[in-house]
């Protein structure tokens, strides 16, 4: 058994647990913190989406261009659109580097699937970002 000066047992690292270098902070712990926040806020956000898009007055039958070109006019429904939008992207890419980590057996597979998702990540929040901040209802 591995002795400290102490003479209690050396605590030994679990295995999947990463390891600090250099003094960098720990980015599974936030990445893992990120997960449960963003998970009770995203319930909020995505509930209250669809109690509003499906349940409040007409429902469906009164979501067209112009539903939205209006909705859209409002700071508060924009920023609404564009926290859920980042939120449920950062969740979910958060989630699938995990699954990649879990799965993936070779570390240029790994390193491919990460590279592959990071660019989905950022093509989708930039294309949604630009679509939500600079949408106008007038199309000639």
């Amino acid at each position: 058994m591995l002795e400290t000066s102490h003479d209690r047992p050396a605590a030994l690292d679990n295995p999947r647990a990463p390891r600090r270098r250099g003094g960098m902070p720990n980015f599974e712990k936030y990445a893992w913190l990120f997960m449960r926040f963003s998970g009770i806020v995203l319930v909020f956000l995505a509930l209250g989406h669809l109690f509003i898009m499906l349940m409040w007055e007409n429902g469906v039958y009164r979501i067209d261009f112009n539903y939205v070109a209006e909705r859209w006019q409002s700071p508060f429904w924009q920023i609404w659109d564009l926290l859920l939008l980042w939120l449920a992207q950062l969740h979910g890419g958060n989630g699938m580097r995990t699954i990649i980590a879990d799965y993936a057996r070779k570390d240029s597979t790994r390193f491919w699937l990460n590279a592959l998702l990071a660019l989905s990540i950022v093509f989708t929040l930039v294309l949604g970002t630009y679509v939500l901040l600079t949408f106008d209802a007038n199309i000639s």
